[in-house]
This record gives C-alpha cells, structure tokens and sequence, in this order.
C-alpha cells in the first residue's frame, strides 16, 4: 500500500501508543503491516481490566487477514507502569507465534508499553 508508514522499532509502536500507554486497563492492539514493513492498519483487539486482558488467534489474526497484512505487530499497555512481560505474556507471545506460522503471518514484535517506557520481546530475545 503506498503511502503505509514504516513501523520497524519497537521505539516507533511505543511512539503510536501515547493513550495506550497511560491507559488504566489494559488495551491489546495489534499492527497490520504490508510486505516493506509499512502499518496498513491498526486494531483494538481486546480491552481489559487493570491487570488483564483475553486475546485469542482468531480475534488477533482476523484484522490481518482482512488487511491482508505480511505481518503484524503485537502491543499492549501495563497499567501498572512495568514494562516487564509476565509469564503469561511470554506464553500467550510464544502460541501466537506459533499461529502465525500456521497462517504464513509473522509475529515481528510483541511491545509492552507503559507510561514510563516499554518492553519488545522480540529485542529480549523472548520469542521464537
């Protein structure tokens, strides 16, 4: 798509999530990407509670595929301001990884914003 801006660091997804990051639930939000690496589109996927949200592949891939996207980008906010990823994170990470797989999707990232910075899995070297 021409025109798509780049989004290639995990600085850049924590840029675009200025509410996200001082949200007081937590919101899930998934960036689409085109083959260059360009967001063609971005979707709230799941809003939660202060210390949780429920994502499921389906809800995660669906924007993708209707987007058409070569990739995608995972995000999420911490309310309580820690970055750091949870076991859950790393686990929920890891099964979407594997889907992706599946659907010849890739998983770049996985960014945890909070108001005070953010965490890629990706650069923790947290993901497959």
């Amino acid at each position: 798509m021409p025109g798509a801006k780049p989004l290639a660091s995990a600085h850049q997804v924590y840029a675009r999530l200025t509410k996200v990051r001082r949200a007081r639930q937590e919101h899930f939000v998934i960036f689409c990407l085109n083959v260059r690496g360009g967001a063609i589109h971005r979707q709230l996927v799941s809003l939660g509670t202060l210390s949780a949200t429920i994502v499921h592949p389906r809800e995660i891939f669906y924007p993708a595929i209707v987007h058409n996207a070569a990739s995608i980008i995972l995000a999420h906010n911490h309310p309580s301001g820690d970055s750091s990823p949870s076991d859950e994170d790393i686990g929920m990470t890891q099964r979407l990884v594997a889907a992706g797989k599946i659907l010849g999707i890739q998983v770049a990232d996985h960014v945890i914003v909070a108001e005070r910075g953010f965490t890629s899995l990706r650069e923790a070297n947290l993901m497959d």
